[in-house]
């Protein structure tokens, strides 16, 4: 399959300081839902589901071949984006926030929307969050090792709700918690927008993968699930256009809640692939990304916008993966697995970035780029400094956007499984420390089993060369468990992990111990 093609700019090596931009710019953040690295047809033109909107944004914007998120699943990687900190470092050692769970986002950390609110930013977040809530009811929310277990517990939806987007730094919020989880209903700021009175009822014709287990939990009355996404799109398309009439400088974070499930595209969308709904869901999630960008344009403010465009994992495999490949539509690319994995295709993502007159159009850049990243990007275009405590594995690549290159940018990378799997990336070479047994619970406790590829050589993932180069194995091992036990990636910081973290055996919980 081919690849996009790269655009070789000069090497410049200068101070970071001269990178910052006289007039500060509006940032605008669209993170799609699983959305896989090869989804953008522009970037992978064999594939088969069309991107309009996206292919014409790729053509305005600079593309990133080696981007990607922290984790293979969603709440980690919100946390990683909005902290500049790996989920892991938190006691989050594996899967997603449950339902009614507390937030992952400490009060007292450092986060994106909170450096830039001190930078005269008005921050919203229109969309999903998944990063959990202080949950009002008789008893606390709480972080529980069985899943999902507080759906039966009851809450008070008629109180404010603390720990939520507007607790971590958003002056604004408007969305939901997300679409498959309990309560089934819009958020707005710290408050339930409609107040959820119904109860959830199944009806598997409405979508794809719909929230089986939930049933009988909260919901708004008349709650349509296919109507989630053009509300969203609606409100952020609004947000715009209104802070286009401001003087300050805005921050919006547009969380999507799709392709993720549940797969509802609605009726404008219904069919129109001709593939099957999960392409039909692709095709609105491009939609929907297009409008907020055309929504920038048609306000006028595009010269003065910077515009992101990713996503937070890998596709998901049990939404209609077999369909798209049927089709011809390979959601990974040419790499290896998908959501929730260790392998490329579980974290590599799209990574598009537009900002008029800075950014080169229509370029792409092979700098190794991670979406906890994008803190110290905007931190270092804003001209504001790094939080002495906080941002832990965010690296700047504002030189590379600028078509320059710096002595600073990011070399390696650690990713994280659904399963609480890492690997570790140090150049071309990944080394990957997978589970031992059948599965999570068979393998708790026991050894993983480290492999090594060269990506260079094996894009795929193919052939395992553990045995064939061992020194680089022990080296590799020993820089991961020295940038773990460091609790940071930035050099000259000393920070500490929330909890004792392991890469060399699985975890036993789900929630570790929290270190004192």
């Amino acid at each position: 399959m081919r690849h996009f093609f790269m655009l070789l700019f000069s090497i410049v090596v200068i101070p970071d300081t001269a990178l910052v931009s006289a007039e500060r710019p509006n940032i605008v953040v669209i993170l799609a839902d699983d959305y896989g690295v090869g989804d953008i047809t522009a970037h992978y033109p064999d594939n088969t589901v069309p991107s309009p909107y996206l292919d014409r944004f790729v053509q305005q914007s600079m593309s990133f071949t080696d981007a990607h998120s922290p984790s293979a699943v969603c709440s980690p990687t919100r946390y990683g984006l909005l902290t500049g900190r790996y989920s892991w470092r938190t006691r989050l050692q594996e899967w997603v926030i449950a339902a009614y769970e507390p937030p992952l986002i400490a009060e007292d950390r450092p986060t994106l929307p909170r450096l830039l609110q001190q930078n005269a930013y008005h921050t919203a977040c229109i969309g999903k969050w998944h990063l959990g809530w202080d949950w009002p009811g008789p008893q606390k929310a709480q972080m529980t090792e069985q899943p999902n277990g507080q759906k039966v517990l009851e809450w008070d939806f008629t109180k404010p709700i603390p720990g939520g987007p507007v607790d971590r730094g958003f002056d604004y919020f408007f969305g939901v918690d997300l679409p498959n989880l309990p309560p089934f209903t819009f958020m707005e700021d710290d408050r339930i927008a409609t107040q959820p009175t119904a109860r959830y009822k199944l009806d598997a014709s409405v979508g794809t993968v719909m929230p089986r287990s939930f049933e009988g939990c909260p919901i708004a009355p008349d709650w349509e699930f296919d109507n989630i996404l053009p509300e969203l799109t609606r409100r952020a398309v609004k947000h715009v256009h209104d802070r286009a009439e401001q003087d300050d400088p805005f921050f919006l974070y547009f969380s999507m809640t799709s392709p993720h499930e549940p797969i509802v595209p609605s009726k404008d969308f219904r069919g129109k692939s001709g593939i099957a709904p999960i392409a039909d869901f692709l095709m609105e999630t491009d939609w929907s990304a297009g409008q907020v960008i055309k929504a920038i344009d048609d306000a006028g403010i595009a010269d003065n916008t910077i515009v992101i465009f990713t996503g937070d994992n890998g596709h998901s495999h049990y939404t209609g993966w077999n369909e798209l490949v049927q089709a011809g539509h390979m959601p990974s690319g040419p790499y290896r697995g998908h959501k929730g994995d260790v392998w490329e295709g579980g974290h590599r993502v799209p990574l598009v970035v537009r900002w008029p007159n800075h950014v080169a159009a229509g370029s792409s850049s092979d700098q190794m780029v991670c979406l906890t990243d994008i803190f110290a990007t905007c931190a270092q275009t804003v001209g504001a400094d790094l939080p002495t405590h906080g941002a832990e594995d965010s690296i700047s690549f504002l030189p590379s956007l600028l078509g320059k290159t710096s002595d600073t940018g990011r070399t390696s990378v650690v990713n994280h499984s659904n399963h609480g799997e890492f690997a570790y990336r140090d150049g071309s070479w990944k080394l990957v420390f997978k589970m031992s047994g059948r599965n999570r619970q068979d393998s708790r406790g026991k050894p993983t089993i480290a492999e090594l590829y060269n990506l260079k050589t094996d894009v795929a993932e193919e052939h395992d060369v553990s045995k064939k180069h061992p020194e680089i194995v022990a080296r590799m091992s020993t820089a991961l468990t020295t940038l773990i036990e460091r609790g940071t990636s930035r050099p000259g910081q000393d920070s500490s992990n929330d909890a004792v973290v392991r890469f060399d055996t699985t975890q036993t919980e789900r929630w570790a111990p929290a270190t004192q």
